[in-house]
């Protein structure tokens, strides 16, 4: 159950009008509005990305993740179903699950020794009958309807998705056949987890999803990828929308970039420039992957699932929030069955660009930190989110937009009913 009336959620949260070009910053600092978002997003009618079904190849495998910030344990059952299981004892309210992965026959938590089978039914509690006649539960405790509540799980390219509501449309549905499309090109063969990253920042979760889905900062703020030529606004490319704009493609594609030099020179983004020189040239060095010449795709799924292709630097990521003004990020470093030596090397080279670190992405990591600081006691102030219009359409010819921002405003105005 929600705990504020809706009424009194829209007088806190105090919209400007009936768009979503403007943003109050105290939707990114105030603790009861994040509250709300637990409920009304994370644990409403949507499909959250939860990990890879790979994961957990064998029964009893499991991994420990979140669902906003409620954590939850991806399990192989015996009938070699994957279930997403709350971690929590029903008893006391203990984690059940402690370590981030591991293999069980089933689980138990260690405070009082109750014990769940793989679908996170209760089988057994510790001394349930007392000790010589005495203590132990009462005669009509019941161990039925007593669980692990098991969310509503679904899959699509081997990626795991879990929903707290059971009437949420079906995944495929909620995906729409422009993101799948993208999802088949990128993840649909065999996929191989190369590595994975863990980075925490000290910004707002909405932060940074608009990060991801802000097109036209890329070429401005990473200096790394404009100096070297590896994501310009100057090249063919566009924003793909789903319905009503909640999930994003943000794309460009390999072709001759007519007044590409004329458009970025005199503005001092060369790494020339700056005295700078590719060192290691092998870092970018890529091979045509893809036949239709995608270059870059960065795919958002409402709420806080990316999937990115940055040449042939494959990944996926999930932002989980941690309070109104924290939050983790999660990366899957992928490759593929087929690849040959070189290709999964070339792959390892450029996940050097992605990452806590990364010579693209380290910048993503900081700038949400800094705007947190800077609004904090602005909650009033607006946000301008303008750029290529106030609309919510696809633009198939520029990457100079904010369109898929407002894309995700309005995902979260219609889920907050605000």
């Amino acid at each position: 159950m929600c705990a504020m009336t809706t009424e009194n959620l829209k007088q806190r949260v105090d919209w400007p009008g009936q768009g979503v070009h403007q943003v109050p910053y105290r939707i990114y600092t105030d603790p009861e509005i994040y509250a709300e978002e637990q409920q009304r997003i994370f644990r409403g009618k949507i499909w959250n990305f939860v990990g890879l079904a790979s994961e957990v190849p064998k029964t009893g495998d499991y991994v420990t993740r979140y669902v906003g910030d409620t954590p939850v344990v991806m399990v192989r059952s015996d009938d070699k179903s994957i279930n997403v299981l709350v971690n929590k004892c029903c008893h006391r309210g203990n984690l059940v699950c402690t370590k981030t992965r591991g293999n069980a026959k089933h689980l138990t938590c260690v405070y009082h020794n109750w014990i769940y089978d793989l679908k996170g039914k209760l089988t057994s509690v510790a001394f349930r009958r007392g000790i010589g006649g005495r203590g132990g539960m009462p005669k009509d405790f019941s161990m039925e309807g007593r669980g692990m509540p098991c969310l509503k799980v679904d899959t699509y390219n081997d990626l795991v998705f879990a929903s707290f509501d059971n009437s949420v449309e079906e995944l495929s549905s909620y995906l729409g056949d422009e993101m799948r499309s993208n999802l088949d090109r990128v993840v649909g063969r065999k996929m191989k987890i190369i590595g994975m990253h863990h980075q925490y920042m000290p910004n707002n979760w909405k932060l940074y999803m608009e990060n991801v889905r802000d097109s036209y900062h890329a070429s401005l703020l990473h200096m790394f990828q404009a100096a070297f030529g590896i994501n310009r606004l100057t090249m063919d490319g566009g924003i793909k929308l789903s319905s009503e704009g909640w999930h994003h493609i943000s794309y460009s594609i390999d072709k001759s970039e007519s007044g590409a030099e004329d458009a970025y020179k005199g503005k001092n983004l060369h790494a020339m420039d700056h005295g700078f020189e590719m060192a290691d040239p092998s870092l970018i060095k890529k091979w045509q992957e893809f036949n239709c010449g995608t270059t870059l795709a960065i795919q958002s799924v409402y709420p806080n699932f990316v999937c990115q292709q940055i040449y042939n630097s494959l990944a996926l990521r999930l932002c989980v929030p941690k309070g109104p003004e924290n939050c983790e990020l999660i990366w899957w470093v992928l490759g593929t069955a087929a690849d040959t030596d070189e290709e999964r090397g070339i792959r390892v080279t450029q996940s050097n660009m992605i990452g806590p670190a990364g010579l693209i992405s380290m910048e993503d990591g900081v700038v949400g930190g800094w705007v947190q600081r800077a609004t904090v006691r602005d909650g009033s102030s607006l946000t301008v989110l303008e750029m290529g219009g106030r609309n919510v359409e696809p633009s198939k010819n520029s990457r100079a937009t904010e369109v898929s921002i407002r894309g995700f405003w309005n995902g979260w105005r219609t889920l907050m009913n605000v």
